[in-house]
């Protein structure tokens, strides 16, 4: 794609929509996927973040596959990284809102969340 011509991004994983996961950076390294941005009065998110993409769209659906590897990878990545709550996974509309957009309306937020929170409980019986 043209526009993407010169510009360096990255991200950690990368969810297609199968399910499957590619790693393009380890966990504990930073990736350049927030770029200028800020979470709750800290600046530089890509220093203490962890960058998943989702491949989609901004209007189709995420499927049932994506959510289902969203949230084991989430439940890897709090286990690694403890202070990780659900309040502070965001997307990059939230912490880039004048320059990014995603994901849209098209990612069931409280689908996600309630779908983690109950499988961790789950998982702490």
């Amino acid at each position: 794609m043209k526009e993407l011509d010169g510009i360096c991004v990255s991200a950690h994983l990368y969810i297609r929509r199968d399910g499957s996961i590619v790693q393009f950076v380890p966990l504990n390294k930073s990736a350049w996927h927030a770029g200028v941005s800020q979470h709750k009065g800290r600046e530089a998110c890509n220093d203490f973040s962890v960058g998943i993409e989702l491949q989609g769209t901004d209007v189709l659906p995420y499927t049932e596959q994506q959510y289902h590897t969203l949230i084991q990878v989430t439940q890897t990545i709090r286990e690694i990284f403890t202070k990780i709550t659900v309040e502070n996974i965001v997307g990059h509309v939230h912490i880039a809102p004048d320059r990014k957009t995603d994901p849209r309306a098209s990612f069931d937020w409280q689908k996600y969340k309630t779908e983690l929170v109950q499988t961790e409980t789950k998982s702490n019986l």
